[in-house]
């Protein structure tokens, strides 16, 4: 085999020429040749993107810097994209209208800086409108002081034009926007929120200049018959006008500043990250450099106090770091040369200096604040009842207020089409649809932002909608119940085979294998001051083992499946195999030309967290399956020790999925937990997936969920996390109905002819403001949900 030509200074470790990321050909995830060498990868999706376009990466020129040599590597400017959050289908190269619905479209990706243009301006329209319908108000409310004394002193016919200078630049100025997007919503045959405030504001303004302009022409219908003033009784709607205007502006403004704290835990994140790094040059010495200028493979220097730079490999020294950020967990985690720090987590009183593996956008931070602002524009199931109705509502409504005035015009008091222009545009401006649309999207933002602080990443937001109906887990024994870092802890010859033999031959095979337990037996080995060799004849059995020729021999390493499939009689080993399975050890049998030569026993300690974990599922009404290749002794014994309801041994990779499907044809809701490769199909068959962090990528592509920490407490975390956002849409969802309701009815006048009350549009207008508001306050408490 050619010798790797992605090798670093250090000859045990290659860097992957696709990410950039440090590993050891040992543990890559796959391999490809490419003009006669060999380039290893991190994971599965690395290696498919090398293989599809090897050129590209090659290219790159990422190898080892020479010493004292820094690299600037050319970032393309990414086009920014604009979404909006109640139709993340729409997606426009710069801020404006939703085309759908007409709010305003937000950045698709989060990022740290505060711009808000559309806040900027709705809030200069409303300062403005404010300050020219204050004296409008101040006309309004001199009508009710004994005397009307403003009236008195100014006149009926001065009063008129002065409402109608003040209401014409907040109408036409102020509330040009929801013009603009009312007749947008009539060219695009949407119709929304911006064609029922068109309508109505429109309708009250056009039809009081007309009234102003030409009375004579104005029925009679419209005039009071017993006002005495000199305007004869000529009703005009300046004031509900731009009190709409101004309300519904006063109620963009405070929409647009709460969606902007929907994202807020996804901008703190981002905050985290330092602006500097100190990088400590080959050539001796040290300097502070930006954090764009840090390539992939420069030693970094952590002082004490000082937050982590980017994602890296601890080189020298040690310390204490909260990664609180990530992992949700407050107690600091002791980092020593070998560990691995994330970007953005902040160092104790300790100094080391780090190798950065992960720079830019791929480091972890990077990674969270991208995939839950993707998981923030996915629709839940429980949004299709809203959307539906959200489709039917604006005609619905449009039809009620013709009606309404119809049947005021027909039989109500007089003046008679005065009241049924009032109510009908009551009616039009009191419905809102966007508390509809809202209910579910600001709580997906908020909820999946909270739990991307707790070390929760949430892929979509139906993995959290059906992770509340979980009723059975399914999880993974190695790297999820375990550390997943297994050690050699017994060694046991058999016949004419030494303990040395047995280790070489053994280590030696297993050289090429990838597989974790692999690992463990060549370190166990060479621990031992075995002397590996090179292995000829390789061959892997998914589930079963490794063969190969070792010094002229043919050794095999695997299971009891791998000695039949072999014909070698492994019944000898029986029994000293059986005694390690009780104990929970892992057994790998050895034969060496066809002959039984020994055992190898490898335990993976339990994770301190798991007891915990399962009984915190336990409390939630949650069954727990493990699934393993294990022998059933060994998995058996592990059960034991952590309560776990059901277990399924000796199951090969394909058959996970089988598992599980099986689950679900009895009814169950099931989540499938797992860290590795050949638990992909699995996740993917899983109604939710859960990933360990600490995994492979192809098992976080392949999930719903992914547990930043690989800790299974996060599990629990997950499901309170759901419980509570789901419970948070249903209330949403409840307030946004009962409002629509409720609301629509009263502003029709259903009250007048039992009480004699009527809503004013104006009190309608602050309504139907707050009601968006008040379901994107109702989210953001979420902000505050206890994981």
């Amino acid at each position: 085999m050619t010798s790797p030509t992605n090798l670093p200074a250090d000859p045990l470790s290659v860097i992957d020429p696709v990410c950039g990321m440090t590993i050891t050909p040992q543990k890559s995830q796959g391999r490809e040749e490419y003009q006669g060498k060999t380039y290893y990868f991190c994971g599965l999706s690395c290696g498919v993107k090398f293989h599809a376009d090897p050129a590209r990466y090659v290219d790159k020129k990422r190898n080892v810097l020479e010493p004292g040599t820094t690299v600037q590597i050319d970032k393309p400017t990414k086009q920014a994209e604009y979404t909006c959050p109640m139709h993340p289908e729409i997606i426009r190269d710069k801020p404006g209208p939703c085309p759908i619905c007409g709010m305003a479209l937000e950045p698709r990706e989060v990022t740290g800086e505060e711009s808000n243009e559309e806040l900027y301006d709705m809030t200069r329209r409303f300062q403005i409108s404010l300050a020219l319908t204050a004296p409008i108000l101040a006309l309004m409310i001199s009508a009710f002081i004994p005397g009307d004394p403003l009236r008195a002193a100014l006149g009926s016919g001065a009063i008129l034009w002065l409402q109608f200078a003040l209401s014409t630049p907040v109408v036409l100025w102020g509330g040009w926007p929801f013009f603009e997007r009312g007749w947008a919503s009539l060219v695009n045959r949407h119709l929304n929120m911006f064609t029922l405030i068109a309508l109505g504001t429109g309708a009250s303004y056009f039809y009081s200049v007309y009234a102003l302009l030409f009375p004579r022409f104005i029925p009679s219908s419209f005039l009071d018959p017993t006002a005495h003033d000199m305007t004869g009784g000529l009703a005009v709607y300046f004031e509900p006008a731009a009190v709409i205007v101004t309300l519904v502006l006063l109620g963009q403004v405070l929409e647009l500043r709460a969606r902007s704290q929907t994202s807020s835990a996804l901008k703190a994140l981002l905050g985290l990250a330092p602006k500097n790094a100190r990088i400590v040059r080959d050539a001796g010495g040290e300097e502070d450099i930006q954090l764009d200028h840090v390539v992939v493979g420069n030693k970094l220097r952590v002082r004490p106090g000082e937050k982590i730079p980017v994602d890296g490999i601890v080189l020298e020294g040690s310390s204490n770091v909260d990664e609180s950020m990530v992992t949700g967990e407050p107690l600091p985690v002791e980092k020593a040369a070998g560990a691995r720090v994330t970007g953005g987590t902040v160092n104790a009183t300790g100094s080391f200096i780090m190798r950065a593996e992960r720079v830019g956008a791929d480091t972890l931070l990077s990674q969270i604040v991208r995939l839950v602002s993707e998981a923030q524009r996915t629709r839940a199931p429980i949004q299709r009842l809203a959307d539906v109705v959200a489709s039917y509502f604006v005609p619905v409504v449009i039809a009620i207020s013709l009606l309404t005035f119809g049947i005021w015009a027909i039989w109500g008091p007089e003046p008679r089409l005065a009241h049924a222009l009032v109510n009908a545009v009551a009616v039009l401006i009191i419905a809102c649809p966007c508390a509809l649309g809202l209910a579910t999207p600001m709580s997906i933002m908020v909820g999946t932002g909270r739990g991307a602080q707790g070390g929760v990443l949430i892929r979509n937001a139906e993995a959290l909608e059906t992770l509340e109906k979980v009723d059975f887990l399914v999880v993974d024994k190695t790297g999820t119940l375990t550390e997943g870092k297994p050690s050699l802890t017994a060694v046991l010859p058999w016949g004419d085979t030494d303990e040395a033999t047995l280790l070489r031959l053994a280590g030696s095979l297993e050289q090429a294998s990838e597989h974790p337990l692999a690992a463990a037996i060549i370190a166990g080995a060479k621990s031992r001051d075995a002397v590996l060799q090179a292995t000829a004849d390789f061959q892997s059995f998914t589930g079963e083992g490794v063969t190969g020729t070792v010094a002229g021999q043919k050794v095999a390493v695997g299971n009891a499946k791998l000695l039949k499939r072999l014909s070698v009689n492994g019944e000898a080993l029986s029994t000293q195999a059986e005694a390690l399975r009780r104990e929970g050890q892992t057994v790998m049998l050895v034969a060496v030309n066809g002959q039984p030569a020994g055992l190898l026993g490898v335990a993976d300690p339990i994770k301190s967290s798991t007891r915990e974990a399962i009984e915190l599922l336990h409390k939630e009404g949650i069954r727990l399956m493990m699934l393993t290749g294990d022998n059933e002794t060994t998995a058996q014994a592990v059960a034991r020790q952590l309560n776990i309801d059901e277990v399924k041994a000796d199951v090969l990779p394909e058959e996970k999925a089988e598992v599980v499907k099986r689950l679900q044809t009895e009814g169950h809701i099931v989540a499938m937990a797992g860290d590795g490769v050949n638990d992909a199909p699995a996740l993917a068959q899983a109604q939710v997936g859960i990933a360990m962090g600490t995994g492979t990528d192809v098992a976080m592509e392949s999930a719903g969920v992914t547990l930043v920490q690989g800790d299974l407490r996060g599990i629990a975390r997950a499901r309170r996390l759901s419980r509570g956002t789901m419970r948070n849409i249903r209330q949403n969802l409840f307030f946004a109905f009962i409002y629509n309701v409720l609301g629509v009815p009263l502003a029709a006048g259903v009250l007048y002819p039992f009480f004699g009350l009527l809503l004013s549009p104006m009190i309608a207008s602050a309504a139907m403001t707050f009601s968006s508001v008040s379901v994107i306050a109702n989210a953001l408490r979420l902000r505050k949900l206890e994981l």
